[in-house]
């Protein structure tokens, strides 16, 4: 039955994750007063793209043509560790959030080295960026992962979630500061304002999309599609720890956590419309602010335990 339940947040994700980028443009676009998107642009877009050919560089190598594909994949076992609706994710076991972390970063990996490959120093400038805010932002999230796991007593991603609803009690606090944090992280992990503009094409500002501009047809597809699945992974991680799931009923769990990552995706796009980009350098200040916060929650953990 558990399995069951897992497959079932396995196939949402899949069907529903290239809604979240569209939630979110759509937010901005209602904040400018046009029209925008469609919200479903993000599936035409990637059934466009993998109708088409690949134009690989001449001085590419066997990585740039894997690095997307084990990318994708990376981030989709990452979604067999995940949660959603209250129950437990389809590969549940204590210490999972370690392997879960670390296929984030495996995917993250193979797009830099991607970028590296093509023999680009445009894309090796993002790829180095990128790298740089990752190496503060993965601390960050490890740290944020122990503090609800020393919350709710249990080192799996599934039994930190399911039992947060009762933990908002006694350890209210460090679950807030964890949040936030989780929040900044979000925003961070999948290259949003006030971090990087997603839309941007300044050469001295780009960071994400600088390090796809080599690829095309379905590699392209397969970069586009994990960005749109990690987004959806980290609204889900960012809203179990707001609005925990407390129904009994699995149907209804799985309502309420989807439309919590719309809210989330909504959130996001509200973020974007109203702050501007950080200078670059200001940008290692905050993910180390949020590490410092992060910290404390750890530290609270410990206090009210």
């Amino acid at each position: 039955m558990m399995n069951m339940i897992g497959l079932i947040n396995i196939a949402a994700a899949l069907v529903l994750a290239p809604l979240v980028p569209g939630i979110i443009n759509r937010t901005k676009a209602k904040f400018a007063g046009r029209k925008g998107a469609p919200l479903l642009q993000n599936y035409y877009d990637i059934i466009k793209l993998l109708r088409k050919g690949a134009v690989i560089s001449w001085s590419a190598t066997w990585i740039s043509k894997i690095g997307p594909a084990i990318s994708l994949v990376a981030v989709m076992i990452s979604l067999s560790l995940l949660p959603l609706g209250g129950g437990a994710s389809f590969l549940s076991f204590s210490g999972d959030l370690i392997l879960f972390a670390y296929l984030l970063g495996v995917a993250r990996f193979f797009v830099v080295l991607s970028a590296l490959d093509a023999g680009s120093s445009f894309e090796g400038m993002g790829a180095s960026r990128d790298v740089m805010f990752s190496a503060l932002a993965e601390p960050t999230l490890m740290i944020s992962l122990l503090t609800l796991a020393r919350v709710s007593d249990s080192f799996s991603l599934s039994g930190i979630y399911s039992g947060l609803a009762s933990s908002w009690g006694g350890h209210g606090m460090a679950i807030f500061l964890a949040a936030v944090v989780l929040f900044i992280v979000l925003l961070a992990e999948n290259s949003r304002i006030p971090i990087d503009d997603p839309n941007t094409h300044l050469e001295l500002t780009m960071i994400h999309e600088v390090m796809v501009l080599d690829l095309g047809g379905p590699d392209l597809a397969f970069i586009t599609y994990g960005a749109a699945l990690k987004l959806w992974i980290f609204s889900s991680l960012f809203g179990g720890v707001i609005f925990p799931s407390s129904s009994s009923s699995c149907a209804l769990s799985l309502l309420s956590s989807i439309s919590i990552i719309f809210i989330t995706a909504i959130a996001v796009g509200v973020v974007e419309s109203t702050m501007a980009r950080l200078k670059m350098m200001r940008v290692p200040q905050l993910l180390s602010g949020a590490a410092s916060v992060a910290m404390l929650a750890f530290l609270i953990s410990f206090l009210l335990g």
